[in-house]
């Protein structure tokens, strides 16, 4: 099973650079896209339903805003939209395909633009995790984060410690996150090289010539570790300052 997830800063700017030719090459079970500053209903044909694909959907109500959605080749048991908070559900943040044997969600977080809205959802999001630790079910979330977690997962780390994104207590919920709440940062279980960013401040620069942060994840469950093979970011794809996130698992929907 091969999981994409990709932040795509407003999607029909990403149709324009090549996102749906590389979604065709990518022969991915599901991609889920995050910030896509879109209606769907004001989408063409071509992007809700590229060839191969079924595309669901959860936008924001405000408009130029937010928004997620899950691409799956296999069509879903269940969609399921928004996790029981206004913050989240209004703002168009959370959409969820369930298969038999996992379930797989497409994650924004609130950006590093404004601390009190992030820190808002982190408080309510927190309890959602917690309350999904206790499913008997297995789960992947996709998605970005925007926040690094360890010196490792961004250049120049020292300068940044005091930058949103980057603080002691951001860094202290992922701690909890991935240790006593028992989840699991699917990249770093099979994949701790250095220099292993997920977002870059110019998508026109070469990836080699700047400093980036690994801000967006694959989260899963405790017992999806022995599932987990591989973990890598396409760092040639050019059609968002983020850059895909593929995991693959021994799993199949």
């Amino acid at each position: 099973m091969k999981i994409i997830n990709i932040n795509l800063n407003g999607i029909r700017r990403a149709v324009s650079r090549g996102f749906l030719d590389w979604l065709q090459q990518q022969d991915a079970d599901v991609i889920c896209v995050q910030n896509l500053q879109a209606k769907s209903y004001e989408l063409d044909d071509s992007i809700l339903y590229p060839q191969g694909y079924e595309g669901y959907f959860f936008d924001a109500d405000q408009d130029n805003f937010s928004g997620v959605g899950v691409y799956c080749r296999k069509l879903p048991k269940a969609i399921m939209t928004g996790i029981g908070f206004e913050q989240a559900d209004f703002e168009g943040r959370f959409i969820q395909a369930d298969f038999d044997k996992v379930s797989i969600a497409s994650f924004l977080m609130p950006d590093n633009s404004d601390p009190k809205a992030k820190f808002a959802f982190i408080e309510q999001f927190d309890e959602y995790l917690k309350k999904l630790r206790r499913k008997r079910r297995e789960y992947i979330i996709c998605g970005s984060w925007y926040t690094a977690h360890k010196t490792i997962d961004l250049a120049n780390w020292a300068d940044n410690q005091d930058t949103l994104g980057f603080r002691p207590v951001e860094r202290a919920w992922l701690d909890q996150v991935f240790g006593p709440m028992g989840f699991l940062d699917a990249f770093r279980e099979v994949n701790r090289e250095e220099n292993q960013f997920s977002w870059y401040p110019d998508a026109d620069k070469p990836k080699n010539r700047q400093e980036g942060w690994r801000i967006d994840y694959q989260v899963t469950g405790p017992n999806m570790r022995r599932n987990i093979v591989n973990a890598y970011f396409d760092t040639q794809a050019t059609f968002s300052e983020h850059v895909p996130l593929v995991v693959e698992y021994e799993l199949e929907l």
